[in-house]
């Protein structure tokens, strides 16, 4: 029987908010003892923050339930002696440390990657910042949206009368905590090879290039800013239109064989181009002749009758309407909890992207309550229950 990739990895998360803790969730749900770290007096932020007033007051907010599955939670105070010792302990056992405070405060607490590498040379060892840990940004803080709107996302967003604008959901935070669990993923193996362990640098504007990769290559080789277009493309062919119902349907017909496609079965082979040069060339005359076909039919028969000959096209969609999509079931990109510590009924939280044939992403534990295993974990360094108690009192713990 194979197991689940990181299963014996063990991983501190001492990071908060979004992108770090995404990061060290991703290792979790597949396999990853992942013990979060917080002050004892000043939960993670996202334990305070979403939908639900209610658990937000109980620190359970959606925010944190987003990536608290498969989690163990302790609280240390990182600026006492004894709190930094047990950082120390804890890195004596693990595999990977993730932190992101700003840069050179762990460094100041004696935590930084050369003292815990001492003790523990095979240590992974990652900082997620906004800037990086080196440069004149440095100290600089930001949080997702005022990444968009440093690295030129937001710039490049909205409509040529409405821009810039931010994207509606912290992508630049998810993709950098998609990201770092690569670049985890890429030193532990690397680990695997040499035995020694890695010092990984995490930057959220340096993601946020990274997601505009091909107009940056553009903008460097050419000089050109990219624009806003809003819900249109560079071909009228690939945008979106108003139908009958007021609804818009997106098409995706992109390429040369697809537009060729969407013509012939629009009954318009008059229009079909050999060049991407023509289609520019015609661009105004066929988006009216398209606003003008598509607003003969509804969003959801226009994407049966588009996707059944092959063409892409997709109504937009709310999130609920998204949800309730049978393909998304089929996935199992959503896992359902009976519940969790302050947490009362059910809720759904998602797992992956992606699935394995056997061994792959999975939930076993609902997201914990505040230092809900501080003791447990304390134990397992070789505290007793009289030096638990001791560093309770102190508040340390």
């Amino acid at each position: 029987m194979m197991a689940r990739p990181f299963e014996g990895i063990r991983v501190i998360d001492i990071t908060h908010v979004l992108a770090g803790p995404f990061a060290a969730y991703q290792l979790g749900v597949l396999g990853a003892d992942v013990i979060k770290v917080e002050h004892p007096a000043d939960p993670d932020q996202s334990r305070g923050s979403g939908t639900d007033p209610a658990l937000n007051q109980a620190q359970m907010g959606t925010g944190f339930l987003t990536q608290g599955s498969n989690k163990r939670a302790i609280t240390v105070d990182l600026k006492t002696p004894a709190g930094q010792e047990i950082i120390r302990k804890l890195a004596a056992t693990a595999d990977v440390l993730v932190e992101n405070y700003r840069p050179g405060a762990f460094e100041a607490l004696g935590l930084g990657y050369e003292a815990l590498a001492a003790i523990n040379p095979r240590l992974i060892y990652a900082s997620f910042s906004a800037f990086g840990q080196g440069g004149p940004r440095r100290e600089q803080t930001a949080y997702d949206h005022v990444i968009q709107a440093t690295s030129g996302i937001m710039a490049m967003t909205g409509t040529e009368a409405v821009n810039p604008i931010k994207f509606g959901s912290p992508a630049i935070d998810y993709a950098t905590g998609t990201m770092g669990a690569f670049a985890l993923s890429a030193a532990l193996f690397q680990r695997a090879r040499t035995g020694a362990g890695q010092r990984i640098d995490m930057a959220m504007l340096d993601v946020a290039m990274i997601l505009m990769a091909s107009h940056l290559t553009g903008f460097l080789r050419n000089g050109r800013h990219p624009k806003p277009a809003g819900n249109k493309h560079p071909h009228a062919t690939n945008s979106a239109y108003a139908t009958r119902d007021g609804a818009l349907v997106m098409l995706g017909a992109s390429n040369l064989r697809q537009q060729k496609r969407l013509w012939t079965v629009l009954e318009r082979p008059d229009m079909i181009k050999r060049t991407n040069e023509a289609r520019d060339a015609d661009h105004a005359r066929e988006e009216a002749l398209l606003t003008e076909i598509l607003a003969t039919r509804t969003a959801d028969e226009w994407e049966e009758y588009l996707q059944a000959r092959h063409v892409p096209a997709a109504r937009v969609r709310r999130m609920e309407e998204a949800l309730a999509d049978p393909q998304l079931a089929s996935r199992g990109v959503i896992h359902r909890h009976d519940g969790a510590p302050g947490v009362e009924g059910g809720f759904s939280v998602p797992l992956a992207a992606f699935t394995f044939a056997h061994d792959g992403p999975r939930i076993d534990t609902p997201p914990p309550g505040f230092g809900q295993h501080t003791d447990e974990v304390l134990r397992e360094l070789g505290y007793t229950p009289d030096a638990i108690a001791a560093l309770r009192a102190e508040g340390v713990v």
